[in-house]
């Protein structure tokens, strides 16, 4: 299964390292990313596999959330198919 996971947070050095690394821990694999920094702040969308993660998908995203709050970041993950449902116009 394919998931969405946007990234927002002020800008520092670090950030795709750090939430790549959460990723990696769960044994998620990132497809494609797209990152870009708005005035002081950074966002990046990725289309990950969460196919093989080391959690249920619910508990990753908790996860991601968690996390990324820790580190001054909004962190979220989506099922793709809900995610294209949702932004199809």
């Amino acid at each position: 299964m394919h998931a969405i996971v946007t990234v927002v947070g002020k800008d520092r050095v670090g950030i795709i390292a750090d939430v790549c690394g959460l990723l990696a821990a769960q044994q998620v694999n990132v497809l494609d990313i797209s990152q870009t920094v708005m005035q002081d702040y950074f966002t990046m969308i990725m289309t990950v596999d969460v196919a093989a993660a080391a959690l249920p998908f619910a508990e990753l995203v908790k996860l991601l959330e968690e996390e990324g709050a820790a580190k001054g970041l909004t962190i979220r993950a989506q099922r793709e198919d809900i995610f294209d449902a949702m932004h199809r116009i």
